[in-house]
């Protein structure tokens, strides 16, 4: 106990000049740090000389300060004993939340995962909401991901038995009972105090198949530890600008009994989300504004930007052998948009792509992967046997309903990551949310898998639906209703109350 440094010692160093930070019980000093903080300085000196665990952990992966700050800034461990407590306030909008929390509907009125989303957007803090909802520039592709499948109409065959149904599959090897898998998406601590082991504990239950996100609230092994005996994990990668931090970071996954890695491709920068961009504007306490004077320093990314600097650009092809060197995991390139970028990765040796525009975050006007899908696939047909079972095609993006899933999978894909929509569940309902969707999903399943004459995913073939409108982004497909309902319209910038 000699060796912890006091609470009192710590207060002493409540300034600009002299800032230090309690996070999960260890002291830094993060003086040097303030003005390249992309939330900005005045957050970080609101919680100067105090415990700022509660503030960090939410919004940042559980080793971002470690991996930001050098070994000399590590000051030690605090004895948690001597710590002021920082008394949080409760304000309106906390009342307010709390209020729609108690007034949720119960899990079995939630019919859809639609409601899922609905409750989320009430209940979420408007920080956490802006991240997770937030897409690129004009939020068109975000839009168009789902209204691609509304364009997309079934061909049912009758006269079947279809007394039973089965719509399990097989992953990229491993078992599950969806042809879907949990894609990854960051912060999972944003919605819910759990986090991403909301998804880990019901995919173990359901027999579903999680992407493990980079950057996760939760650490890797903290996600792992809560899987099950055999329970099969992918990793989804950002590319560390040290090779070294990822190779260490995919051969520990590897060594964890991770099946695959999914490096993300399509963000050599991150795309401007400004529902997330304008929640730095909102209050000061947000860290809007840094110091006056200083230049050179982005007031306005949001808490993307604030979680995703060490993402390499320099990422190429050049780089696949080098990660088929260092893995024996599947390879998959997640943020694949053509065919001439599919063959590449066919030809480089992957064992897989998705089809993704990363929720419509990325690439404003870039289109939808199930619009990709088409294309994709007759080019893939042309360098050999098609379906390849050494070579798998997922898409992503717009999911909602297990119909939108068979659109897919009879268009060729092998499978389908749905990410919002497992994490609106678990925002509004925790651990089971997620089941409920995952029962949703299931049941949905087996209706319409019914309704369309498929016994199982092997008789899903392109002649059970008409993709012929795919192509045209106009038309008079009626309105997706439920999805319009929960879509926030993206706003402009805002007069200060205070001054009007």
């Amino acid at each position: 106990m000699s060796n912890l440094i006091t609470g009192q010692a710590v207060a002493e160093h409540a300034s600009r000049d002299s800032c230090w930070i309690i996070v999960h019980s260890k002291v830094y000093d993060v003086t040097e740090f303030l003005d390249e903080h992309p939330g900005g300085s005045k957050i970080i000196l609101k919680y100067a000389g105090k415990d700022a665990t509660e503030a960090y952990e939410p919004i940042h992966p559980p080793d971002a300060i470690q991996n930001n700050l050098p070994i000399e800034k590590h000051i030690g461990a605090v004895d948690i004993n001597t710590v002021a407590k920082v008394v949080k306030q409760v304000t309106e909008e906390d009342k307010r939340r709390q209020a729609l929390m108690d007034a949720r509907p119960p899990l079995d009125e939630i019919l859809n995962l639609h409601d899922f989303e609905a409750v989320a957007k009430a209940v979420l803090p408007a920080k956490a909401w802006a991240y997770y909802s937030s897409a690129s520039d004009d939020e068109i592709t975000i839009r168009e991901n789902r209204a691609a499948y509304q364009r997309v109409w079934f061909r049912p065959r009758i006269l079947r038995d279809v007394t039973s149904v089965d719509w399990s599959t097989t992953i990229l090897g491993s078992k599950s009972s969806l042809p879907v898998y949990i894609s990854a998406t960051a912060l999972g601590k944003l919605g819910h105090p759990d986090g991403e082991l909301n998804l880990t504990r019901a995919a173990g239950k359901h027999g579903v198949i999680q992407m493990i996100p980079t950057l996760a609230s939760c650490s890797f092994d903290e996600i792992v530890d809560a899987a099950q005996p055999g329970q099969p994990l992918f990793l989804q990668l950002y590319v560390n600008r040290d090779r070294e931090i990822t190779k260490k970071y995919v051969q520990h996954a590897e060594k964890r009994g991770v099946k695959a890695v999914f490096i993300t491709v399509d963000a050599p920068q991150l795309g401007r989300r400004e529902k997330d961009m304008r929640m730095k504007f909102v209050d000061d306490g947000a860290g809007a504004k840094v110091q006056e004077g200083q230049s050179g320093v982005k007031k306005d990314q949001g808490v993307a930007r604030a979680i995703s600097s060490f993402i390499d650009p320099s990422l190429s092809w050049k780089d696949i052998p080098w990660f088929r060197s260092i893995t024996n995991m599947h390879i998959v390139l997640k943020g694949v948009s053509t065919p001439e970028d599919a063959i590449l990765a066919y030809e480089a040796g992957c064992q897989g792509i998705v089809l993704s525009n990363h929720g419509g975050r990325q690439l404003d006007t870039s289109r939808s992967g199930l619009e990709n899908l088409i294309d994709i696939v007759a080019a893939l047909k042309t360098k050999g046997p098609w379906p390849n079972p050494n070579f798998s095609i997922f898409v992503d993006g717009g999911v909602r309903r297990a119909s939108d899933v068979l659109k897919a999978l009879a268009l060729g894909a092998s499978a389908v990551g749905v990410g919002r929509g497992f994490l609106y569940a678990f925002s509004s309902y925790g651990q089971e949310g997620v089941e409920r969707a995952i029962e949703i999903l299931r049941d949905e399943f087996e209706m319409n898998m019914r309704l369309i004459g498929a016994r199982s995913i092997n008789e899903l073939v392109p002649e059970m639906v008409d993709a012929s409108a795919l192509h045209a982004h106009a038309g008079i497909t009626p309105a997706d209703n439920l999805y319009n309902t929960t879509y926030q319209p993206l706003g402009l910038a805002s007069f200060k109350n205070a001054k009007l």
